[in-house]
């Protein structure tokens, strides 16, 4: 398993004084922002290293209390599987199942015992090579915002999904090389039954993106048909998607310290594939779990350990990622807040907590804001910050994420892109080779003189500098001639640009008909049942 220190000198190595790949949209103090621009989509973008080294907010001992706590709370008071399926394999497993009751205590031998058998870092594969992730170590994969019930823009204000929007959500991240992945639905398409949805969204996910997706763990059924559509989409064998990770699910713990039939049913349908689990416990200290910091903390590290222990009880070295969702509330209105200084400290603690355990970690880019506003750049700013300091491999919801998670945003998505791309610039080596250091242009100009003119400059002006999406950098009154534009209107104009410049990825014909039939077969056959 290689660790944060072995990955990242091999890594500026590669990249010091590498050619630039990036194309630099045009702009800056005198352009004209009103002409259509585009963000940069390049190949740089598509495998990001994370070149700091995390940062520990907890010490060495506080890092092994909440570890040693966390394991006295499962030995102590246990967990909750509300799947008898899952009780059945944890008793032939070695844990202590209460009988006639849903309780489940794991010995703190046997939990580390599984968890270490989970793999460590692995590669995520999609339809397109070039688009397979890496996942663990010092990379950074970030997923599109996902599973909100509403989406929102300037001009139609917010909305329950249809699937127009799911698929202009979906085409926007296909757009933009820093979306490495869909995280889900990014927005929930409502007119389409349930029964048939996730067909439908699972086909849209295949044909408009060639990025890995996710399958959401809500019954057997669902599983084996994401997974059959993910293997018909890459075209390969089951025993291929089996060696070959290409599916994701996220299962969050029903905190406090329960997990119900569905995710434990999805854990059951995916580990046993060899397909990636994402182990996701959702606690808001003071609400579902304690007030403290700490304590959240405490709770989240033992409903992810007995989820992890669990994949590993289903098939050992199934591709499992430990992963963390610790906020608070609003104490005066039960509100979930996000991008908060506890948010970010939990987000580090998170990241200490799955080093230890040699796993990779899940976080996210959040925030409570409700419009495109100050609070929902430095909420998400804060979250960034603590994923990356955190030392975050697998990051959801990092673009478009807007009022706690409740909407879709495709005016955030845009905003989220160019602080992602802002962030993935900082992460990049500094250059320092000889032509970086720039002695020839240092002695042309000497004392007293300009650098504009110098064929140093003038050899890398296009490309010197990240030019950002939104950044408005015309003098006051050229912004003011223009109609004084705001970030809002600059993000609105470019997301409907980048949906007007949008290409389907390529399809192999034969793959195309393949799914369409599944699809219609499935249809016909009714899809899942449901209770309406």
């Amino acid at each position: 398993m290689s660790s944060f220190d072995d990955i990242v000198p091999a890594a500026i190595e590669n990249t010091a004084g590498a050619p630039e790949r990036r194309r630099r949209a045009g702009g800056g103090r005198g352009g004209d922002r009103g002409k259509g621009r585009k963000g940069p989509v390049t190949l740089r973008y598509r495998s990001i290293l994370n070149t700091q080294d995390p940062s520990l907010l907890l010490s060495p001992e506080g890092l092994e209390a909440i570890h040693e706590a966390s394991l006295t709370v499962l030995e102590q008071i246990g967990m909750d599987f509300m799947l008898a399926e899952a009780r059945d394999r944890l008793k032939a497993g070695g844990a202590n199942v209460v009988d006639g009751t849903e309780r489940v205590r794991l010995d703190r031998g046997l939990i580390m015992d599984l968890v270490g058998k989970a793999p460590g870092p692995f590669t995520l594969h999609a339809r397109n090579p070039e688009r397979n992730i890496e996942i663990g170590g010092r990379n950074i994969a970030f997923a599109q915002v996902a599973s909100a019930p509403y989406c929102s823009d300037r001009d139609n204000g917010r909305r329950t999904g249809t699937q127009e929007d799911f698929r202009n959500l979906i085409k926007l991240a296909q757009s933009f090389d820093i979306i490495h992945m869909t995280g889900g639905y990014p927005v929930e398409p409502t007119d389409l039954h349930a029964s048939v949805r996730h067909i439908d969204c699972l086909s849209d996910l295949v044909k408009l993106t060639d990025k890995p997706f996710h399958a959401y763990s809500l019954g057997r059924e669902r599983n084996l048909d994401a997974l059959e559509i993910v293997r018909i989409g890459r075209g390969i064998s089951a025993e291929q998607l089996e060696a070959e990770p290409s599916l994701f699910t996220i299962i969050n713990a029903s905190s406090p310290l329960r997990y119900d039939a569905p995710m434990l049913q999805g854990i059951i349908e995916m580990s046993a594939r060899n397909q990636v689990v994402v182990i996701t416990p959702f606690t808001l200290a003071g609400a579902m779990a304690p007030v403290t910091i700490a304590g959240a903390l405490v709770q989240q590290n033992a409903e992810a350990l007995a989820g992890i222990a669990f994949t590993q009880l289903v098939r050992a070295g199934a591709p499992v990622i430990y992963g963390g969702f610790t906020s608070n509330v609003d104490m005066k209105s039960g509100a979930p807040a996000f991008g908060t200084p506890e948010y970010m400290k939990a987000v580090m603690a998170g990241g200490q907590l799955a080093r230890r355990y040699g796993m990779p970690y899940r976080t996210s880019n959040t925030c409570a804001a409700n419009t495109l506003d100050a609070q929902s750049a430095y909420e998400s700013m804060m979250s960034l910050w603590a994923v990356i300091q955190g030392g975050g491999n697998f990051i959801m919801h990092a673009a478009g994420w807007m009022e706690g998670g409740l909407t879709a945003s495709f005016e955030k998505f845009i905003l989220d892109v160019d602080m992602l791309q802002m962030v993935a610039e900082f992460l990049a080596p500094l250059d320092t080779s000889p032509e970086a250091l720039a002695m020839d242009a240092i002695a042309e100009v000497g004392p007293g003189g300009h650098y504009f003119g110098t064929a140093h400059t003038l050899s890398r002006y296009e490309t010197a500098f990240y030019s950002p999406i939104l950044s408005d950098w015309r003098n006051f009154e050229s912004w003011s001639l223009a109609g004084q534009p705001t970030t809002y209107d600059h993000a609105n104009r470019v997301w409907k640009e980048t949906l007007a410049n949008y290409e389907a990825p390529p399809l192999d014909e034969a793959i195309s008909e393949e799914l369409d039939a599944f699809v219609a077969r499935r249809k016909q056959e009714g899809g899942v049942p449901t209770d309406f």
